[in-house]
């Protein structure tokens, strides 16, 4: 079970939101690259970037800091990124800065059609991100829930190539309220591709629930606020889940 820590760019700062509300945004932080190299001292293996103002605009807003974060920590460990990401072209750009996978997340959802593109022309690079409420797939943002059962998608998607999914749960990102563990296993049992956890990841004990279920399928959990506000020490929470895996 890998722990991924999270990196949302906001105006060029790292900070976390609360259920995906931009108005609801927390800086933790005015140097990205300090805290991507931060959580590389504490033992991640892979980061996870957002570019929240990209996802918002549909197109990259937080370049600069992205391109220092690769700097400072791409040659170490997998870097993945999502956000604003619309077009070939602008995957062919990060990848050639050093990141590993691109998330796909509300343009997968509008134009699957770019999605077997993408994989077809980057293969092995394309994460799809699918967050969800109560089953249903939201997008923009997660103003609009639309008619689409993420399991149904997800299908589509593992069939195109991606490598992974990352599921949210919208209901429980930025909250604190603990994992969905039922949703995420039950997406993980209906596909053959990794499932990435994300959303509501609060303490150990969120831990111990996903190593239990790393057998389905569930090979990562993305976490945010959890680590920033102290209530996960990432390094430990890393060594449990090695602790538990290795059982």
């Amino acid at each position: 079970m890998q722990l991924i820590p999270a990196i949302d760019l906001k105006n060029g700062q790292c900070v976390r939101l609360k259920q995906g509300l931009m108005e609801q945004a927390t800086v933790f932080s005015d140097r990205p690259a300090d805290t991507a190299e931060h959580w590389l001292t504490q033992g991640a293996r892979r980061l996870h970037l957002v570019d929240l103002d990209g996802a918002f605009a549909g197109e990259p807003k937080n370049f600069a800091a992205i391109r220092e974060i690769l700097s400072a920590v791409s040659h170490h460990i997998p870097v993945q990124l999502g956000g604003g990401i619309r077009d070939l072209q602008t995957i062919e750009k990060y990848l050639n800065l050093g990141l590993n996978d691109v998330i796909i997340g509300t343009a997968a959802v509008k134009n699957p059609a770019f999605v077997r593109e993408a994989c077809k022309e980057f293969p092995q690079h394309i994460i799809v991100g699918l967050d969800a409420k109560e089953g249903m797939v939201a997008i923009d943002g997660w103003a609009t829930v639309t008619e689409h059962h993420v399991i149904d998608l997800s299908k589509q998607f593992e069939n195109d190539g991606v490598n992974s999914i990352i599921y949210t749960d919208i209901g429980r990102d930025g909250m604190m309220s603990g994992v969905n563990i039922d949703a995420t296993v039950k997406l993980a049992q209906a596909i053959n591709i990794p499932i990435i956890a994300s959303g509501g990841l609060s303490n150990l004990d969120d831990i111990r629930a996903l190593c239990e279920v790393e057998q389905y399928g569930v090979t990562g959990a993305i976490t945010g606020r959890a680590i920033y506000e102290g209530s996960i020490d990432f390094a430990e929470a890393q060594n449990l889940a090695d602790e538990l895996s290795a059982a």
